[in-house]
C-alpha cells in the first residue's frame, strides 16, 4: 500500500515560483527522477505564514528516501528560496474507515 509523504518548511514561495517559472529545467528534473524512483503524485503548497508544504504519494517510505537521497540539490534548491533548517519529514499510511470519496 503506498504512504503520503508530507515535507514542511518554513521559505518564500514566491521566489520557489519565480525560479520554477524561471527555470522549469530543474523542477522537471526532480521530477524525472521522482518518476524513475516511482513517485505516484506531487504537489507544492504554501500558506501565508511563510510555510511550504510538500505532499507526496509514493508506493513506499523507502523509495521516497531514495529518491530523496539520490538528489542532494533538493536541499540546494531550498536554501535559495530562504530555507534555512531542516525539514520536517512525516509518513502517512491510508486509514480503511469506508469513507473516502
Amino acid at each position: 500500500m503506498s504512504v503520503l509523504v508530507t515535507l514542511r518548511v518554513h521559505g518564500r514561495a514566491d521566489e520557489l515560483e519565480r525560479k520554477a517559472a524561471s527555470n522549469p529545467a530543474v523542477l522537471a528534473g526532480f521530477l524525472a527522477s521522482a518518476r524513475e524512483h516511482g513517485v505516484i503524485s506531487h504537489r507544492f503548497y504554501a500558506n501565508d505564514d511563510g510555510e511550504l508544504l510538500v505532499v507526496d504519494e509514493w508506493p513506499s517510505a523507502e523509495a521516497f528516501q531514495a529518491f530523496f537521497d539520490a538528489n542532494p540539490e533538493i536541499s540546494e534548491l531550498m536554501a535559495s528560496v530562504g530555507v534555512t533548517e531542516a525539514p520536517e519529514v512525516k509518513f502517512w499510511r491510508k486509514l480503511e474507515t469506508g469513507d473516502e470519496l
